[in-house]
């Protein structure tokens, strides 16, 4: 049975959950961010980024996928993101880490800001900002991670 999935689905069906059931040329579809923005998601299980995907599809944001750091670096330098949006198993600093690394083997500026969402060195509901336009989150609700994505894009 699929999962309907509204803006106040919790974040932990993405975060936690694996089990859950392309590129739209259509950017800027009233939510408040810039027409042109780009997101690069980089997601170690393929059923959750193909998830946020479509989520963030609807939004109106370009998404690029990537399944790990050397897939996400090569498309960077194919189409530099607005952001970058990274979850990955293990812990908070590792995630912050590739997303580094991918800034820097990508050639992508500070500017680029980064969202590592699902963090668990976060309490649930929290988001805290690093340096370096490096964000810590782990929202409630993808309600929540809209918000955020909508005020760094």
């Amino acid at each position: 049975m699929a999962m309907r999935l509204t803006a106040q689905t919790p974040l932990y069906v993405f975060c936690y959950h694996s089990h859950i059931a392309s590129k739209s040329p259509q950017r800027g579809s009233g939510t408040g961010h810039k027409a042109a923005s780009i997101i690069l998601v980089l997601h170690d299980v393929e059923e959750v980024r193909d998830l946020i995907q479509k989520l963030l599809t609807i939004d109106g944001y370009s998404v690029d996928p990537a399944r790990d750091e050397e897939t996400a670096v090569v498309i960077a330098l194919r189409q530099p993101p607005d952001l970058l949006l990274v979850s990955l198993a293990g812990d908070g600093a590792e995630a912050v880490a590739t997303a580094q690394r991918i800034r820097q083997r990508a050639q992508l500026t500070e500017d680029v800001a980064v969202v590592i969402f699902c963090s668990p060195t976060v309490a649930e509901g929290a988001e805290v900002e690093l340096a370096g336009n490096v964000h810590l989150t782990r929202p409630d609700t993808f309600e929540q991670l809209r918000r955020l994505l909508s005020r760094l894009s």
